[in-house]
């Protein structure tokens, strides 16, 4: 099955059933070791990890490590330009979950992004990144701890599905002239708008498949919070452009209302209920004038069908969702793209799980990490419904390789995020409390250190672990 590389002797496969997975207590679980950095903070992370099992669980829980190749060290072993071989994309199938430290971006032709590329190749369509603070950490937020937020960026559509052509090539300027001339003059909502002749093209698909997958899940992570952080904000610019971001957040709240109809309301149907709970004899057009300010100047059409909306809500939910009921269900509601970088500044503590497409949910997890630290402490994971990979956000910072000195929290938090996915809380809450305490300590690599007030004398990156795990017998 394998041309160069073996399984380990002992261990299990993890399957998987409705999307989740089905984790025996010694489970194979395959690891790309990374480039660059790689070399340090890979062992410094399987050291946590497995101290924590074996910890949480008396020896009665293993993971078994099956060493898998891509990146540099691919080439490396398989030769040039081999850097995804079969035999990794045939280890994470068989086994289901992984984890991986970072990847060189291959120059040149052929593979754009092996970590897109991995995305792609395995449909694991949520990339989910939590931003949280760990107590002691330098950030340059005035008030950091009020951040504790679940990005949930869509993985496999936007602009990064990687459809377009350059400028000057021939199916681009076909596709230019095509659009110029037929379609667009064919809608008369773009009036005379024309692409310019020198212009590359690249395609945004969004669809409502991939769209409410994500949201999906998203939802089913909300019902696992406690009751206070039960909430799921989409995020879109669908104020621009309407038919993709704008439909994205229309698809979500279908989703939510129908797949999720016991277990949530939405922000809108809130306030309507709100306003029948405070005032009982409240008509359905004084409702409607409340929900929406403007409503004294809107057409006869408009107003009328903001009333008919309100009476929707209360004959449908009413029973289920009035009398404060929809207080203890998810809040769903939805937020510009552009407003919620400010909002995650000045009202973060508004916010738990947000839900976005391709492209502004990469803008979006790497704001949120600076405010806890930077991408230094900041985990990922990208889930599918047959397959999960757990990997560092951060580069591969070849310059600092293998002088035992980069911080391997990223790799680490992952980690603890394969963990929880696999249902062994016990030991990703016995390293989230010991690397927590360590950053309260000082007991930190020099990216942290040297931003502390006042400066600590820095840990090398294998001391950072053996800290972490000193802090297990507290």
């Amino acid at each position: 099955m394998y041309e160069k590389i073996t399984p380990p002797p002992t261990g299990e496969k993890i399957t998987f059933q409705n999307g989740e997975p089905i984790v025996p207590d010694n489970p194979i679980v395959p690891f790309i070791r990374g480039d660059g950095t790689g070399i340090d903070i890979w062992p410094a992370t399987e050291k946590v990890l497995d101290a924590a099992v074996a910890r949480a669980y008396n020896e009665k829980r293993k993971i078994s490590w099956f060493k898998v190749y891509a990146g540099d060290e691919a080439c490396d072993l398989y030769g040039t330009y081999q850097y995804l071989p079969q035999d990794t994309l045939t280890a994470i199938k068989e086994y289901g979950i992984a984890i991986k430290g970072p990847l060189t971006t291959p120059v040149g032709g052929g593979i754009r992004s092996l970590n897109v590329a991995l995305r792609q190749i395995f449909d694991l369509y949520a990339c989910v990144r939590p931003c949280r603070y760990y107590a002691g950490t330098p950030s340059p937020h005035k008030s950091p701890d009020k951040l504790d937020v679940i990005v949930y960026r869509e993985n496999t559509e936007d602009i990064y599905l990687g459809i377009e052509w350059k400028q000057g090539s021939e199916i681009g300027e076909r596709l230019i002239s095509i659009l110029n001339k037929d379609l667009i003059p064919a809608t008369p909502e773009h009036g005379k708008k024309q692409i310019p002749l020198d212009a590359g093209i690249g395609i945004k698909p969004i669809s409502r498949s991939g769209s409410q997958r994500l949201v999906r899940r998203a939802l089913k992570h909300a019902l696992q919070l406690p009751k206070e952080k039960q909430q799921v904000t989409l995020v879109h610019k669908g104020n621009i452009m309407k038919y993709t971001e704008g439909a994205f957040r229309d698809w979500g709240y279908e989703l939510a209302t129908q797949e999720f109809r016991a277990e949530c309301v939405t922000e809108r149907e809130s306030w309507i209920l709100g306003n029948k709970e405070k005032n009982p004899q409240i008509s359905l057009e004084e409702n409607a004038r409340m929900i929406d300010p403007g409503f004294d100047n809107l057409t006869p059409e408009k107003k009328a069908q903001i009333v008919k909306e309100v009476e929707t809500v209360i004959n449908s939910i009413w029973s289920t969702h009035g009398d404060g009921q929809w207080k203890d269900k998810v809040m769903v509601n939805d937020r510009i793209a552009d407003s919620i970088f400010q909002q995650i500044q000045t009202r973060p503590d508004e916010y738990s799980i947000l839900a976005t497409m391709n492209l502004n949910g990469d803008y979006l997890s790497d704001a949120a990490a600076a405010i806890v630290g930077g991408l230094g402490m900041g985990p990922g994971a990208n889930i599918g419904d047959s397959c999960a990979i757990f990997e560092a956000t951060h580069g591969t910072a070849p310059k600092h390789a293998g002088l035992d000195k980069i911080n391997p929290g990223s790799v680490i938090l992952s980690g603890v995020m394969m963990l929880e996915y696999m249902g062994w809380q016990e030991a990703a809450d016995l390293i989230k409390r010991g690397l927590g305490a360590s950053i309260a300590d000082g007991k930190v690599t020099y990216d942290l250190a040297r931003l502390m007030e006042p400066p600590v004398e820095p840990l090398k990156c294998s001391e950072f672990a053996d800290a972490i795990i000193q802090q297990f017998n507290c």
